[in-house]
This record gives C-alpha cells, sequence and structure tokens, in this order.
C-alpha cells in the first residue's frame, strides 16, 4: 500500500462518521465508497473496515437486509424534534422546492439562449457573408444593366403577335387534320385492305410517323 492509501486509510473512521452525521441517512459500503473516492482517495477495503469499526464502537448503527449491510448515525445524539420543528422544516422544503424549480426554468431559459447565440453568426462570418452578398448584387446588377442596354429585345407588342400567330397557325393544322381524317375515313369505307397499307401506298406521312404532337389550344 502507498504511503498515501494508507494515511487516508488510517483517517477513514473519521471521515466516514463525519459523513454519515452530516448526511444523517443509510448508506451501504458501495454508496460510501462511490461517494467518497474521489474526494478522500479512500478504497473500497479501507471504507468497509472503517465502518465496521465504527460500528462495533458504537459510533454509528448497522443494520443487515439480506446480505447487504446499511449504516447510519446513531440518532440518539441528536436532539428531538418537535412537531413545529418539523412543519418549519416541511415550510423551509417547499419553499425551496419552488426556488429550484424557478432556478431549473431561468436555466432552460438561458440555455435556449445561449444556443440560438451559438447557432449565429459571428462578427466575422457575418461581414464575410455581407461582402459576398455586396459582390454577387454587384454582378446581378451588371447583368441587369447589360440586359437593358442590349437592342435585340422582344417587345410586349411583338411577343403578342407571335402567340396570336401561334394560335392561328395551331387552329388551321387542327382543321386541316380533321379534314383529312374525314376524308380517310370516307376512302377507307371501300377501301378493301388496312389503314396503313392505305398509307403507305398513297404515301401519307402522319403527325405520328415523325413523332409530332399538335399542341394544346
Amino acid at each position: 500500500m502507498s504511503k498515501g492509501r494508507a494515511e487516508a486509510a488510517a483517517g477513514a473512521p473519521g471521515i466516514l462518521l463525519k459523513y454519515l452525521q452530516e448526511q444523517n441517512r443509510p448508506y451501504s459500503a458501495q454508496d460510501v465508497f462511490g461517494n467518497l473516492q474521489r474526494e478522500h482517495g479512500l478504497g473500497k477495503a479501507a471504507v468497509v473496515k472503517a465502518l465496521e469499526q465504527l460500528a462495533q464502537q458504537g459510533k454509528i448503527k448497522e443494520k443487515v437486509y439480506g446480505k447487504q449491510k446499511i449504516y447510519f448515525a446513531d440518532q440518539d445524539q441528536f436532539d428531538m424534534v418537535s412537531d413545529a420543528d418539523l412543519q418549519g422544516l416541511d415550510a423551509k422544503i417547499v419553499a425551496l422546492t419552488a426556488k429550484v424549480q424557478s432556478l431549473q426554468q431561468s436555466c432552460r431559459h438561458m440555455e435556449a439562449e445561449l444556443k440560438e447565440l451559438t447557432s449565429a453568426l459571428t462578427t466575422p462570418e457575418m461581414q464575410k457573408e455581407i461582402q459576398e452578398l455586396k459582390k454577387e448584387c454587384t454582378g446581378y446588377t451588371e447583368r441587369l444593366k447589360n440586359i437593358k442596354a442590349a437592342t435585340n429585345h422582344v417587345t410586349p407588342e411583338e411577343k403578342e403577335q407571335v402567340h396570336r400567330e401561334r394560335q392561328r397557325y395551331c387552329k388551321e393544322w387542327r382543321k386541316r387534320k380533321r379534314m383529312a381524317t374525314e376524308l380517310f375515313d370516307a376512302i377507307l369505307e371501300g377501301y378493301p385492305r388496312s389503314k396503313k397499307q392505305f398509307f403507305e401506298e398513297v404515301g401519307i406521312e402522319t403527325d405520328e410517323d415523325h413523332k409530332v404532337t399538335l399542341p394544346d389550344p
């Protein structure tokens, strides 16, 4: 055993007695070891030995539940608490509970604010983004300037004229296709072969042959 560990083991009874009296609640040896090992460097064997020693000396109480031993401070050393004192303690617990809830709510608000601030851009990042946006805006401005300066614009009147001509040609296309279809149907009524053979014999090419679709009206 190292010198530091030996010194910790020697002082373990005093440390554990003080701890159990301050906490005034039951603990197993594992609980005490887990709660105090980091702060005092106590080993599990030293904790078990010190607890058993304190129990034998009557300084703490020991209860056995199955295979587990529970240790707690001797309650005879504490003054009796009156009903009034208990009521005062209950009121204090209620007040402290309300304070804890208020602090927890405040912490949640601060955590939300911190999260929002963390996700926001820093001042250098904002400055960089502003410069990039200004550069992008300058490019769009220059492009718009070139478009306005161009001489090959299509005026609204010219656009409307093209649209009207398209409608007129499509209407004529639809009309002629209907007339041709009616004519072919009349001929095919007395034609001894199929429609496909008739088109091949006469040399007729359809829109479908050229994969052309009549535009919507």
